[in-house]
């Protein structure tokens, strides 16, 4: 079953069941895949509807740390129920440690010597972790492991 598909059967499960924050959810999902569809004029790819996701999860991070900052509790609630429910469709993150050891063996095979390596090692990892790992936490990791090797 593909990832629509099984966003298809989430809304009508939801629906039925009345829970009213996954339906809007899943239809903004599936409204994001519908715009992404237009652009590119071709069905997307499993791995094009997790971008689309990915992209959502991202907003949603983004919106609790600006209603944190602003105090508005009852909108920061409401966007970690959103983020809850996108979670589960994107696949388990990796863990920091898990990153330190995929980060510092791609170092040790790459031959990476200091800061300058450091475009090359994003390079190398990011399609390794795609939608398993968040772009800036890899970065710092990156950053603090070959700023070690330089000091």
């Amino acid at each position: 079953m593909s990832i629509e598909e099984r966003l298809k059967n989430d809304l009508y499960q939801a629906m039925r069941e009345k829970d009213k924050i996954k339906v809007m959810v899943v239809r903004s999902i599936i409204s994001a895949i519908g715009y992404r569809v237009i652009d590119k004029r071709e069905p997307l790819t499993d791995s094009e509807v997790m971008d689309v996701i990915s992209k959502q999860v991202k907003q949603r991070k983004e919106s609790i740390e600006i209603y944190g900052k602003a105090n508005r509790n009852d909108l920061m609630e409401k966007e970690s129920a959103e983020l809850e429910i996108l979670q589960i469709y994107t696949p388990s993150q990796l863990s920091i440690a898990e990153l330190d050891k995929l980060i510092g063996r791609t170092i040790d095979e790459s031959g990476a010597s200091g800061m300058n390596d450091k475009g090359k090692i994003m390079g190398l990892i990011m399609p390794q972790v795609k939608g398993r790992a968040d772009g800036s936490v890899i970065n710092d990791i990156v950053t603090k492991i070959l700023g070690a090797m330089n000091a």
